[in-house]
């Protein structure tokens, strides 16, 4: 097995080393790393739903797709991912408690009551500390999750939106409220890099013929250009969702605006605009001149700014009749 070393913060950069790893190794591999503050994404979610995109945006929060399922995750300099990657020929997906364990015994030798549940959650007290995804490429599979060492907790419930759907099975009331961080339980104080070094130091006692690989500048110019071709695109990040309906409505000194639109490709294909407000111009003119424009905030505003918006909607501002698209 080889420890790959990696201390890069650039998330983009580290799901393309995923990638990378993935599509070349030829040995079971390991990894460590830590980033700039991001939400990552599952393949399939839907980036528009998942996350606060404007609080990401104010807090510099980078958005980030990863290549395998799951659900959303937040991660800043308190939290320290893990990646396996195992060679041997696979058909599908393994155990992911089993591929769990060497995770569990590092936190199990530190004190920390940690256990397995559900699909792929890794817990301390019924809180959640952990959630692991996996996929296989090229009959290789990767297991990889997240560790919430000392994470900003009230970031983390304002940066995602949590629906009501996955919170009334767990019986809470907040996100907050079923996470927690792996800090609060040591028996011992201890820095994230310290508890970096135990977890390296624990999964080489349970592979002993683990050896250290640094990569090459070679290597992270593949990296950086898989990073720079895919998952650093809007396309990517934005684009991978499905199509969806929106609707919703503000009461503006100008009157209530009803909003009603389709996004598809990452781009309106649809709105219809409803409400008690008062303009010289037909409605229906703005709505056409807004068909096609990618939905993300800078192009609705940049066609909005060219727009005479007050004409169609009296008294209302570009900014106020944003909040209504997004």
């Amino acid at each position: 097995m080889l420890f790959i070393e990696n201390r890069n913060t650039d998330p983009y950069r580290n799901v393309a080393l995923e990638q990378w790893l993935l599509d070349t190794c030829v040995e079971d591999c390991f990894m460590l790393w830590r980033n700039a503050t991001s939400i990552f994404l599952g393949k399939n979610q839907n980036t528009f739903s998942e996350v606060n995109l404007p609080y990401a945006r104010a807090h510099g929060i980078n958005v980030v797709r990863r290549f395998t399922g799951g659900g959303a995750i937040f991660a800043d300099d308190g939290n320290l991912m893990f990646s396996f990657i195992n060679c041997s020929r696979h058909r599908g997906f393994t155990d992911f408690k089993k591929c769990s364990i060497p995770i569990l015994r590092a936190l199990k030798a530190l004190g920390v009551p940690a256990e397995f549940s559900g699909r792929n959650d890794l817990l301390i007290e019924g809180k959640k500390f952990s959630g692991t995804a996996q996929c296989r490429r090229l009959n290789k599979v990767l297991h990889h999750g997240t560790l919430m060492f000392q994470v900003d907790t009230a970031r983390l419930a304002q940066a995602l939106n949590v629906r009501d759907i996955k919170l009334a099975g767990k019986g809470v009331r907040s996100v907050k409220s079923r996470v927690t961080n792996i800090s609060g339980y040591l028996q011992a104080e201890m820095d994230i890099e310290a508890f970096r070094t135990h977890l390296v130091q624990s999964v080489r006692e349970q592979f002993p013929e683990m050896r250290r690989y640094v990569l090459t500048e070679q290597d992270w110019a593949a990296v950086g250009e898989i990073a720079d071709r895919t998952y650093r695109t809007g396309a990517w990040i934005y684009g991978r969702n499905p199509a969806f309906e929106i609707h919703k409505a503000q009461k503006f000194p100008g009157g209530l605006v009803e909003a009603y639109l389709e996004v598809r490709e990452h781009r309106l294909a649809r709105l219809n605009l409803f409400g008690d407000f008062f303009g010289d111009r037909e409605i229906q003119e703005l709505e056409r001149a807004m068909i096609g424009v990618r939905y993300d905030a800078s192009a609705l505003r940049e066609t909005l700014n060219k727009l005479d918006i007050d004409a169609y909607l009296h008294n209302v501002s570009v900014e106020q009749f944003m909040s209504v698209l997004i």
